[in-house]
Order: structure tokens, then sequence, then C-alpha cells
């Protein structure tokens, strides 16, 4: 019971959920899905648990360290590759399947894979991308929840007629689901921020598809 108790905070519904109807795609937001105190001991245990790499990319036929460290975690055959890199997946952590376990029961999906990234400082980032790789199928739901500083999530309309943009911010111990439409339509991205901050980790829980035995 006492777990239990950690995971809510009192006076705050943990399983309230914002909508977001965008063109042509759809997201929800839970902001209070984990306790601040549980979001706290999670990201700490991650920090210190997980084997974080920092991949490298060929940019314009020069290696470029990627900016942020990452590990790709899953059931044995969730091969997952993008930007020229295959990833093959570490075992699963008991940490990292207890968060799991709260992604899919407020989404309804079910997560056979996921991409832990850990940004150190605010210098780390993500660019414009979609995840429509071809192993995650044609319309991917992803589950992604934050741990650690609140940073600016951005997204931009792939239709470029339209050039709509939305920013929302992740808390610490939110989980976002991109839904239907997201990957078709829309990308996204983690930009720097002037601000000094201190790390956040993201948890990407995906479906690969095609599962190498």
């Amino acid at each position: 019971m006492q777990a239990q108790s950690q995971l809510f905070q009192p006076g705050i519904d943990p399983d309230y959920r914002e909508k977001f109807d965008l063109n042509g795609a759809v997201m929800h937001l839970w902001p209070f899905a984990f306790s601040r105190i549980k979001a706290t001991e999670l990201m700490n245990t991650l920090q210190t648990d997980i084997p974080w790499r920092q991949e490298t990319l060929c940019i314009a036929g020069q290696q470029r360290l990627v900016p942020r460290l990452q590990c790709w975690m899953g059931d044995p055959g969730t091969i997952y590759g993008y930007s020229g890199m295959r990833l093959e997946p570490e075992p699963w952590s008991d940490v990292v399947l207890d968060i799991r376990s709260r992604a899919e029961q407020l989404s309804g999906q079910r997560f056979n894979s996921v991409l832990l990234n850990l940004y150190r400082d605010e210098q780390d980032s993500v660019a414009w991308h979609s995840d429509d790789e071809k192993e995650l199928g044609s319309d991917p739901l992803i589950a992604s929840v934050s741990l650690g500083s609140e940073r600016p999530f951005e997204l931009k309309s792939r239709q470029t007629r339209i050039r709509e943009k939305r920013r929302i911010l992740l808390p610490n111990g939110s989980v976002l689901l991109m839904g239907s439409g997201i990957q078709t339509h829309w990308q996204h991205q983690l930009p720097k921020v002037k601000t000094p901050l201190k790390p956040r980790i993201n948890l990407t829980f995906r479906t690969v598809l095609t599962v190498i035995s």
C-alpha cells in the first residue's frame, strides 16, 4: 500500500486527461500521471541504472555526436533503426516495466519497446522528425513519459500549405499519448533552450511490428 500511495498526490486526480485535437491528428496528456515524489525517484534511478550511450550520426559526410544520451530497450527481437542507426534492445529493467505498466493503463495500448533519452542540460535536444519508421507501422501510437526538468515540446504540420505549429510544456511525471495521425501529419522536436536546466529523461513507448526471432 505504501508504494501505491506514493504514486499519486492528495487532491490531484492522476487520471486527469487533456485532449488536443490537431489538424488530422489527436493527442492526450496526463499531466499528473506520476506524483512529483515518484517521478523524482524514477528519474534518479534511471539516471544511474540505465546503460546510456551517446550515438553518432553521419550528417553531410561528417560524424556528429547525437546531442543527448539514449538507450533502446524492449522484447527480444524488437530491433529498431532511424537516421542510419540500428538499435538492438537492452533487456527490460524492472523500473522501466513499472513505468510501461502505467503508460499502458492510461493509454489503453500495449507496447513492446521503448526509446529512453537523457537530456543532460538545456543544450541537449532532438531536431524536427516524425517517428514513422517502417518497423512501427503506418500510423503508430506512442506514449511519451517525461521525468525531470519541464521542457517545451513543439509540433509543426507536415502540410506546408497549413504551416500550423503547437507548443506544449511536458511536466515532470506526465504521460503524453501521440495518437492517430500525429506521425503521419505532424513533426515534433524538443529544442534547446536558453534557461539553464537540470536533466530530463523521456521514455517513448512503441510497438515494433516486425520482431526478429
